[in-house]
Order: C-alpha cells, then sequence, then structure tokens
C-alpha cells in the first residue's frame, strides 16, 4: 500500500502535540456546555456512545478500504503473528496487569486510598487489562507501516475471542464467582468498530477500483484518506474528552495514581510482544501491530462493563477513564520507538 509507506509531515510529526490539544478541548468543552455533554453521552445503544462510534468509524474506515484483501488471505496462512498475540493477550497481559493492580493499590498506595477504593481502582485496571485493543491498533499499524492484511486478520480473530473470553477471564481475575457482563454492548462494539468500516471499506475499494483504477485510486485518492482518519481521531478525542473530562479535573491525584501502574503495564507488554515477535524471527511489518495489539485496551468496552457492574461513579469506571487518558500519548510513543526500531528485523520477502 503505497500510502502507507509515504514519510510523515508536520501534521504526522507534531500529533502529539494535536493530540494534547484536543484533549484539552474536550475537557474545557465538557467544563463550559455541561448541557451538551450529557445530550451526547445519552446517545447510545447497549452502552455504546453513538457519537463516539461515529467518529471511530470516520477513523478506521480510511485505512479499511486501503487494504488489499487478497493480503488478507496470504496473512491468514502465516500463524506465527497470529499466535504471539493470543499469546500476549490471553495467557499474559491479563495476568501482568492484575499484578500491577494488586501492588500499586493494595501495597504501595494503601496508606493513601481507603481499601474499599482501592478495590473498586484494580477491579476499572483489570477490566481493560482484559480488553485487549482491536480497532484502534489499525490506526497504530497504519503509522507504524505495519503490514494491515496481517493486523486485519490479528484484529479479527482478537475480537472473537474476546466475546468468550474476556467473562470468564474477568470473573476470575476479579475473584468472583459471576460477574455481569453486557454480551450485547462487546458484540455490538466489535461490529460497529471493525464489522461495519470492514464491509464499507471492502465494497467502495472494489467499486472505485473498477471505476477510476488502481493508478487513481493510489495516487490520488488514498493519499487523502490519512488525514481523514488522523482527524476523526482528533474530533474522537474532543467528544470523548468532554464526556469524562469532569472526572479527570475532580481527582487529578488520583489520576497519576492509577496512571503509573497502567503506563508500567502498557510498555512492559510491548516489550514482551515485541521481544517474541524478534524472537521468531516475524519480519517488521508483521511485529509492529503484534506488539501494539497487546499494549493497547480496548477502553470502550471497559469502560461500558465498569459502568455497568459498578456504577458510574465508581473508581472501577474511573480506572478504565484513566486508560483513555492515557492511550494515544502512550501508543503514539510506541509507534515512534516502533518506526526507529526497524532494523532489528529481517526484511518482509
Amino acid at each position: 500500500m503505497r500510502a502507507v509507506q509515504q514519510k510523515f509531515g508536520i501534521f504526522e510529526r507534531y500529533l502529539t502535540i494535536w493530540v494534547a490539544l484536543c484533549i484539552v478541548a474536550g475537557i474545557v468543552l465538557g467544563k463550559l456546555l455541561p448541557e451538551l455533554s450529557k445530550a451526547l453521552s445519552e446517545i447510545q445503544y447497549a452502552h455504546v456512545s453513538i457519537p463516539i462510534a461515529v467518529c471511530l468509524f470516520f477513523m478506521i474506515y480510511p485505512i479499511m478500504i486501503q487494504i488489499d484483501f487478497r493480503r488478507v488471505i496470504q496473512a491468514g496462512k502465516t500463524p506465527k503473528p497470529v499466535g504471539v498475540t493470543l499469546l500476549v493477550n490471553w495467557l499474559i497481559k491479563p495476568f501482568t496487569m492484575a499484578f500491577f493492580a494488586w501492588l500499586f493499590m493494595s501495597v504501595i498506595w494503601a496508606p493513601f486510598i481507603s481499601p474499599q477504593m482501592a478495590s473498586e481502582y484494580t477491579a476499572g485496571m483489570i477490566l481493560l487489562g482484559v480488553a485487549p485493543c482491536t480497532a484502534m491498533v489499525l490506526v497504530w499499524s497504519y503509522l507504524s507501516r505495519g503490514n494491515m492484511g496481517h493486523t486485519l486478520v490479528m484484529t479479527a480473530i482478537n475480537s472473537l475471542t474476546m466475546l468468550f473470553l474476556y467473562a470468564p477471564l474477568a470473573a476470575f481475575l476479579l475473584g468472583v464467582a459471576r460477574i455481569s457482563v453486557p454480551w450485547e454492548t462487546i458484540a455490538f462494539s466489535v461490529g460497529i468498530y471493525i464489522g461495519l468500516p470492514l464491509v464499507v471499506g471492502y465494497f467502495s475499494r472494489k467499486e472505485i477500483l473498477k471505476r477510476k483504477g488502481r493508478r487513481w485510486f493510489e495516487g490520488c485518492f488514498a493519499p487523502k484518506l490519512h488525514y481523514i482518519s488522523i482527524t476523526a481521531l482528533l474530533i474522537t478525542l474532543i467528544v470523548l474528552f468532554s464526556l469524562q473530562g469532569e472526572v479527570i479535573i475532580r481527582q487529578p491525584l488520583i489520576i497519576g495514581m492509577i496512571a503509573v501502574p497502567l503506563l508500567i503495564q502498557v510498555f512492559l507488554i510491548f516489550g514482551i510482544g515485541y521481544g517474541i515477535s524478534k524472537r521468531v524471527g516475524l519480519p517488521y511489518e508483521d511485529a509492529a501491530p503484534t506488539a501494539q495489539i497487546g499494549a493497547s485496551n480496548h477502553f470502550e468496552v471497559a469502560i461500558a462493563v465498569a459502568v455497568m457492574v459498578y456504577g458510574i461513579e465508581s473508581g472501577a469506571a474511573l480506572a478504565t477513564v484513566v486508560g483513555v487518558l492515557i492511550e494515544v500519548p502512550v501508543m503514539l510513543t510506541l509507534v515512534k520507538i516502533c518506526l526507529r526500531t526497524q532494523h532489528w528485523f529481517p526484511k518482509k520477502s
């Protein structure tokens, strides 16, 4: 995909700054216009925010339409990246997150917070750790110049796995016999964040190639889509933080206490995924998204479950919001790390 191989311009190189500005803008908007934030928060289905879903569609669709689905078929024939992804996401990541949540909330931060709140913060962090990234990893892989065919295959398998493993694994790690997990929320989020842009992208790509040809598609149309995707990402942040900004303003110290173990978890899981990928001989184009899908989180599902199970004002819900706060800046840092370490991996044949 030619568009993926282009060098970043000023807009992409300073994306972290634009992200920070949009986070601030969202918080300010939520503070100045709370009625608007409340109205937006009430537009939902199965506890999934429709405004955020629309933003995510325009963020993911420009990437989906550029995927050559013949590469997806080829990617499905190489099981190594899929195996590494499943290993890191379901046999390592949830347990390291549970450990760090316990260590910080029940030991290191214990003198500063009540046992009740420590328990709720731990629960929210665990819900994040059991919800590996799905749709958003397509953006990180795209920015890292990863293999989009492999990314799509791994994302699809990871999404289906989450439908079956999220509830029992969350219940086990939370130490309860039964947890009420909204299956409708998970299924709807997977469909709206991945399924819809995938289907629309496939058929619109097919139609455009038929009418205008591959040269026009790759030379004129595809390069412009990159900016649509990034713009949608920034708008998503404004909408998201207009909904959650008030919580962040009220409890800045707690935000930092939750962020520390989450940051450690992200870099640890990325390092494990990246290291295993190198060990098994994956090329860079496959290694980058393989490591990123574990490092990132499906925060939409985590927030929805935390709100349903513990309540919107709970410490568990707050912990999932902190996951959103650090998600984009940290993942952009990992994108830069990937781009600077391409030479560590064998070239794709």
